[in-house]
């Protein structure tokens, strides 16, 4: 039988609807989390935005509380960036890219560490976090004091897993600088790496497929011939784009109806739905992703979406939501983009 074709604007929907930016889930902060694939956070009130635009009744206070309670927890995991996942998620993701990560660390950095005893600076820097957490400049002045170099400290969490402990990194203090072991923070799960692996597969293909391998390679940060073996052990759905490339999906998956109405959605900086891995959805129009990330804004920017696409841009200022729209909008556009700038407004306020 013929694999099954999704038109560009299928494959839009279908990112919508796992994302939760057609219709506002229900679920507890955790489970729309684990289905959003983690929340890359750089930013900290990124994730508390991207909740805010995804969840029904969201308030600040409720991912706050889930980073304190160590029901979720922030750690650089893909793509080396930092991302606020589940606690389950937490094991399951590192094993499955910690060796590549490192290994791509050690390539890259190859000048900076030639000199270092790596398996030398992960047990000082595991003695030094024993016992409770520290600042990045405390953790750093005291492996300098053992004799290692600045960067040591900087670069401790690519050979010891490490979290950022809250109040490091919320919307009440956004400065992230506090980390500690990340086995004294949440109970150790022993994970294979290929285990991990395949965890990272579902949870890309439940949040932003239907994909091709290499989507969701670059989403993880590796290869597509480091993860190819444990993606052909998997039982996925095979699909094809409009241009005959293969897709893979879950078994089941939903795949809403193309026509589906999208409402106006405002994304915060860094949003995943906007990566280059979620280029084939056309959330971000090619014509548009210039003005989004570029030079002066490696970060990206604030960002809205109307019928599921970016159209503009926008910015807390003084109470209000700013919004500058990248075309002409219509009356009806701009009367769903003032109500929902609107509540974005009274979110910031609260």
């Amino acid at each position: 039988m013929a694999e099954p074709v999704l038109s560009t604007l299928a494959l839009n929907r279908a990112l919508l609807a796992r994302q939760m930016l057609l219709e506002r889930s229900p679920l507890g902060l955790i489970e729309v989390m684990e289905q959003m694939g983690g929340i890359q956070t750089q930013y900290a009130p990124a994730g508390y935005i991207g909740l805010w635009s995804r969840m029904r009744d969201f308030e600040r206070s409720m991912l706050t509380h889930a980073l304190e309670e160590r029901l979720a927890v922030q750690a650089t995991i893909m793509r080396a960036t930092i991302h606020t996942v589940s606690a389950a998620d937490y094991w399951p993701m590192t094993a499955g890219i910690r060796r590549i990560r490192r290994d791509w660390f050690e390539k890259v950095g190859r000048r900076e560490i030639e000199q270092l005893d790596t398996e030398a600076v992960a047990e000082a820097a595991r003695q030094e976090l024993t016992g409770g957490p520290l600042q990045i400049k405390e953790l750093t002045a005291r492996m300098e004091a053992r004799g290692f170099p600045a960067t040591a400290g900087r670069w401790a969490g690519t050979w010891v897993d490490l979290v950022r402990v809250p109040p490091s990194g919320t919307w009440e203090r956004r400065r992230a600088d506090i980390y500690g072991l990340a086995d004294e923070w949440l109970p150790p799960v022993e994970v294979t790496e290929a285990s991990g692996m395949e965890h990272l597969i579902r949870r890309y293909l439940g949040a932003f497929g239907p994909a091709p391998l290499n989507d969701i390679a670059n989403w993880m940060g590796v290869n597509v011939g480091q993860m190819r073996n444990v993606a052909d052990g998997m039982e996925l759905r095979q699909l094809r784009d409009e241009n005959g490339k293969s897709l893979l999906d879950l078994p089941n998956a939903p795949l809403p109806d193309p026509e589906t109405p999208a409402p106006v959605r405002f994304l915060a900086v860094w949003d995943a739905a906007l990566l280059v891995h979620a280029r084939r959805t056309q959330i971000l129009p090619e014509e548009y992703r210039a003005l989004v990330f570029n030079t002066k804004t490696p970060h990206s920017v604030n960002t809205f979406l109307i019928d599921g696409q970016v159209a503009g841009s926008w910015r807390f200022e003084s109470g209000r939501i700013e919004s500058s729209p990248f075309h002409a909008l219509t009356a009806a556009e701009r009367r769903e983009l003032h109500d929902e700038a609107d509540r974005l407004a009274a979110f910031h306020a609260s």
